[in-house]
């Protein structure tokens, strides 16, 4: 979870030279301002201090990105204050950022929801807004490592904030990274294939002057921005002629549609560059983020790009597409249209997501990038480890964990095999919260079981009838996080079962032990529980599971989770037949209201629908047995989600919340 505080500089002293009426409107205007730049950004006001607002981000939904939003939101507060000037008066403002633990009500997470979040957490983040300079956004290093890269930030001096052991390093935000050319270190590992493919693609549409779309397809870290800047070198000229290339990226949320457009049609040191009728280029590159000039370069900047083709053979290379607002795409279509037309020798080369199903105007090819091999991650592996100064036999460890992601290999090669790091927990989240709570809970089950798990397996752990849980299990298999290992058996990809454990409390792997452990007493004709020391359901007792339609959710990302002896359950499981104790969290008919936890490592979690209990659930407030929606009319228990850094992870962290059965698998 992220936090954001922002207070007003010398609002005391402001005050007591206001009548009271203007300081209720120099109120309203300024919390007015702060509330709609929070809610463009997604951000969710949690409490107003006096004039302090602090917001949430990932309260309601992550997308990902929620510290860079948060951020971006600072950045916009300051400005928006500079530009409008509340009741007539130029306020300077402060503003925080942290990202860390948070225990979070939801069914208080709104506008003024006062209370809905606790954590050290928020105490960090107003601290850092006490010491920010007046029109500064300061963020954490938490922060600072999320948002590395996406804005342009400078070291302050290290901090020592009241109630910290240890001094905080601290950094000031000055606004959105500019375009910079990618830095790759690393030599390019197994894309051999896929690497001449597309330079052929390109080299036969600028030969034959016959313009060709060519994208290259992959999930995050499978090393599309790395083949894309391989593509273009590798085509240096045709035929004796040199090849221009005009590279760009598209960044998340950028601050104009047509920004990323400026690079493309920018003048190089070699002048290679066309202004247009009346100078609208120049206007448009001093003003890339103004759509409104932008709109008007459109086609001053598809005729540039048109003209250098006439003269010499054009490559157009875009980055992460799948991030480009409407307006850039169609232009992109357009110019690819134009070309083809005049018969010019240009070729379009994108990146996108696995998921992107943009339509491509043709000729055009997809290029799919497939999981690297064993042989070449291993030699992928040797080369990190090499530069990191770590001995090379780690990469035999290291290779299933991997999964062929070359980015998971690049993260793995600083870090533990033991544990998860930040970078590979991040890309494998966001992976699971794509998915729906049905998925995501035969998911989560499959990797609690310990091993290959078949339908009968999930099914006996989830409470659901014979014969729901093969076709998911199928789905996620073709989805790739699971492979067969034997008739009607799936085992989990490794790094997958890692962060599913994580993400699950003790309470919950507890109680999927007992279901095991249950299930294969009875196909043994054993009693189940007996001899074990767990406690069985009574006859008029419902089995239900505690994942909450698999949206329980736990998240760490540096450490593996505390062992759970499956021989017993939780200290906060329930015990049938005895009342809830003093302070019990209550189990009232539609009622949502349960704490949940948020925390830096689970960017990409989102709110989705919950819960049912058994009877006699009970639980204390800081850990919740959730239970799995049911069709029946039950009692609904609150909302929880509980997400944690990598050194809280032995806590019990979950996310439920009330809801019903949602099918179909993400794209």
């Amino acid at each position: 979870m992220t936090v954001l505080f922002v207070d007003i500089v010398g609002s005391t002293r402001l005050v007591e030279q206001l009548d009271p009426e203007d300081v209720r409107a120099l109120q309203r205007a300024y919390f007015g301002t702060v509330a709609s730049v929070l809610r463009r950004w997604r951000g969710v006001v949690e409490k107003y201090v006096g004039d302090a607002v602090m917001a949430l981000f990932d309260a309601s939904g992550s997308d990902g990105l929620d510290a860079y939003r948060a951020v971006r939101a600072g950045l916009d507060i300051q400005a928006a204050l500079a530009r409008r000037r509340p009741a007539g008066i130029r306020l300077s403002v402060r503003v925080g950022v942290a990202t860390g633990e948070v225990l979070l009500d939801l069914a208080g997470v709104r506008d003024g929801g006062h209370g809905a979040a606790s954590g050290a957490v928020i105490t960090t983040a107003a601290r850092l807004q006490e010491h920010a300079p007046p029109g500064g956004v300061v963020v954490c290093p938490a922060t600072r490592d999320a948002v590395a890269g996406l804005v342009e930030q400078r070291p302050l001096a290290t901090l020592t904030l009241a109630g910290k052991t240890l001094p905080l390093d601290v950094w000031r935000v000055t606004g959105p990274a500019g375009s910079r050319p990618a830095r790759h270190r690393v030599p390019l590992v197994g894309r051999r294939r896929e690497l001449a493919s597309a330079a052929d693609e390109v080299t036969r549409a600028l030969r034959e002057r016959r313009p060709r779309w060519i994208s290259l397809v992959g999930p995050p870290g499978s090393g599309r921005s790395r083949l894309l800047h391989e593509v273009t070198r590798a085509v240096s000229s045709v035929d004796g002629v040199p090849v221009r290339r005009r590279v760009t990226a598209c960044p998340p949320y950028p601050c104009g549609e047509l920004a990323p457009l400026a690079d493309l049609v920018r003048p190089r040191p070699d002048a290679t560059g066309v202004d247009g009728p009346g100078g609208v280029l120049a206007a448009f590159l001093a003003a890339p983020d103004d759509d409104t000039v932008a709109q008007r370069a459109v086609v001053a900047c598809r005729e540039a790009l048109l003209g250098l083709a006439a003269e010499a053979p054009v490559v157009v290379a875009v980055d992460d597409l799948d991030r480009a607002a409407p307006a850039l795409r169609r232009f992109l279509h357009q110019l690819h249209v134009a070309a083809g037309e005049r018969g010019l020798p240009l070729a379009v080369v994108t990146t996108c997501g696995s998921g992107s199903a943009d339509p491509l105007p043709a000729p055009a090819r997809r290029i799919p990038l497939e999981p690297l091999g064993p042989l070449d991650t291993g030699r992928l592996l040797r080369h990190l480890l090499d530069r990191a100064g770590r001995p090379a036999a780690l990469a035999a460890r290291l290779v299933t964990l991997v999964g062929g992601n070359p980015a998971v290999a690049a993260a793995y090669a600083g870090a533990e095999p033991s544990g998860v790091p930040a970078a590979a927990r991040r890309l494998v989240d966001a992976r699971l919260d794509r998915l729906d709570g049905t998925h995501r809970a035969v998911l989560l089950a499959a990797a609690a079981s310990g091993g290959p798990a078949g339908a009968a397996a999930v099914e006996a752990m989830l409470g659901w009838p014979a014969g729901r849980a093969e076709p998911v299990l199928r789905a996620l298999a073709a989805a790739r996080l699971l492979h067969p290992v034997a008739a009607g058996r799936w085992a989990v990809d490794a790094l997958v079962a890692r962060v599913a454990a994580l993400r699950l409390s003790r309470a919950v792997r507890a109680d999927f032990a007992r279901r095991l452990r249950a299930a294969k007493d009875t196909a043994a004709g054993r009693v189940p529980g007996a001899a074990t020391g767990v406690p069985s359901r009574g006859a008029g007792e419902r089995e239900v599971c505690p994942l909450g339609a698999g949206r329980s959710r736990r998240s760490g990302g540096g450490a593996r989770p505390a062992p759970v002896p499956p021989d017993r359950t939780d200290a906060c499981d329930t015990v049938p037949g005895q009342p809830g104790r003093a302070g019990a969290l209550p189990a009232e008919p539609g009622r949502a209201g349960q704490p949940v936890r948020a925390g830096p490592a689970a960017a990409a979690t989102r709110i989705v629908p919950g819960v049912t209990a058994w009877p006699g659930q009970r639980s204390s407030p800081s850990s919740v047995v959730a239970a799995w929606p049911d069709p029946s009319p039950v009692v609904t228990a609150g909302r929880e989600r509980r997400i944690g850094p990598p050194w809280r992870v032995g806590r019990n962290r979950r996310r439920t919340e009330p809801g019903g059965h949602a099918l179909g698998l993400a794209a």
